[in-house]
């Protein structure tokens, strides 16, 4: 416990410094119209509500599909109202653009996963996303966590998955070598060279899906941005700047590069963790929400989690922290009243608990009870050292790209050059749709 407190108390100081502004929703008349007539009918004994679900976590499929049959067999007893649904859950890759689409062309959807540092501001400007503030499981939510979906004094959705990750790395390979993780990049040359010595590869290469690569971008620009670099991301949003001012960044791209299996773009995701759970890997540029997966392939498998560095500057090797994985209530939806129960059964106190371990993810509320896991107190040590920033508010659609880009490069088909240009393209297009 006192691990934890300590880092909600770390989050909650670095959280509270990135407060945005908010330029107000686009409520109409006649939406409120639809939610009084659709809410009323909703209460209704007898009444049939079908819900789209738009969820980009496929891996957690089961669990979440135990969990809703749970909440809609409840609710029908408690209500006499039928909840069924429609589940999408598509890859990470192909998952923004999809959202972007439903979104703004209006489809059915009643209940969407988001990114809560990348995408609120956006998807609230929009209008998209209902306000909860008012919603009972808010009060509970632990300082950190509520500041991460807040916006413009609002609380836009509900939060699952909070994150402290960097890199993973085998840690009984580690204790077997006798080997620490690195903090600058001429100790992860020395630890890779001892793994390769051992028989072992130094890092695993997953690249087949893009999101993986693109973990490259916020981990690197993390780094500047909290060391050499504070005002990157804001020069970037003025259009002042370019990814050529912090092109060391190929430094620790290319080693890793240099020093995995060869055959990376042929590995996914959930091939990878099957990999690295083999034990024949040293590393993995990943975070732990892949947990739950190595250890179903390998559960005896001893994960541990560091940051990566970057360049011969050891402050500048730090955890990422952030609260990713939102869930928010389309400001649309013709069946908010059931939406807004659904999402709040996520932070049930008498069912949560068992759905946050199931799915591996940290505790966010007051009403969890669960004890952490070892490679989130790992983690938890380099945030009470003071070794950790938030999750750099960098663009969903620069990430996206940089995905694609790295692919490119890891492929020889595109140069360092290409991979900065369509960065900084892509980060001149955004601030042209959104400013």
């Amino acid at each position: 416990m006192k691990k934890l407190i300590a880092i909600l108390l770390v989050l909650t100081m670095v959280l509270s410094g990135c407060g945005q502004t908010n330029e107000g929703t686009d409520d109409s008349s006649s939406t409120s119209e639809n939610v009084d007539n659709t809410e009323s009918a909703e209460s209704k004994v007898g009444t049939t509500v079908d819900l789209k679900l738009f969820i980009a976590q496929p891996r957690f499929r089961e669990i979440y599909e135990n969990y809703i049959d749970q909440f809609a067999a409840e609710y029908e007893e408690e209500t006499g109202v039928k909840v069924t649904y429609s589940l999408e859950m598509p890859s990470a890759d192909t998952a923004p653009e999809i959202l972007k689409t439903r979104l703004s062309t209006k489809d059915d959807l009643d209940v969407f996963m988001f990114h809560a540092i990348n995408e609120k501001a956006q998807y609230y400007k929009a209008g998209y996303l209902e306000d909860l503030s008012s919603e009972p499981w808010v009060a509970d939510l632990y300082d950190s966590a509520k500041q991460a979906v807040t916006y413009e004094e609002k609380v836009v959705g509900l939060p699952l998955e909070s994150l402290t990750w960097g890199m993973l790395y085998n840690k009984d390979l580690f204790n077997e070598l006798g080997i620490e993780p690195a903090l600058t990049l001429s100790e992860l040359k020395t630890n890779s060279e001892k793994i390769t010595a051992a028989g072992k590869t130094p890092f695993l290469a997953a690249y087949n899906e893009a999101w993986i690569p693109q973990l490259f971008l916020p981990l690197t620009v993390g780094a500047y941005v909290n060391s050499s670099h504070p005002d990157f991301i804001d020069k970037m949003n003025a259009n002042e700047s370019s990814f050529e001012e912090i092109s060391e960044m190929f430094n620790v791209i290319d080693y890793v590069h240099a020093n995995a299996n060869t055959n990376g773009l042929e590995i996914g995701g959930t091939d990878g963790c099957a990999e690295f759970a083999s034990g024949d890997y040293g590393m993995w540029v990943q975070g732990p929400w892949f947990s739950a997966t190595i250890l179903e392939a390998n559960p005896d498998f001893n994960l541990g989690v560091a940051p990566l560095p970057v360049n011969e500057d050891s402050q500048a090797s730090m955890i990422n922290a952030s609260v990713s994985t939102t869930l928010g209530v389309c400001s649309y939806s013709e069946n908010k009243e059931v939406a807004k129960a659904l999402v709040a059964y996520f932070l049930n106190p008498e069912t949560s608990t068992e759905f946050f371990a199931a799915c591996q993810f940290n505790p966010i509320s007051q009403i969890h009870t669960f004890d952490t896991y070892p490679w989130i107190g790992e983690a938890i040590a380099y945030m009470e050292e003071g070794k950790s920033y938030l999750d750099p508010s960098i663009p969903q659609a620069v990430k996206d790209e940089s995905g694609k880009a790295l692919q490119g490069y890891y492929s020889d088909t595109a140069s360092a050059d290409d991979v900065i240009m369509a960065l900084d393209e892509a980060w001149t297009i955004f601030n042209e749709v959104n400013q």
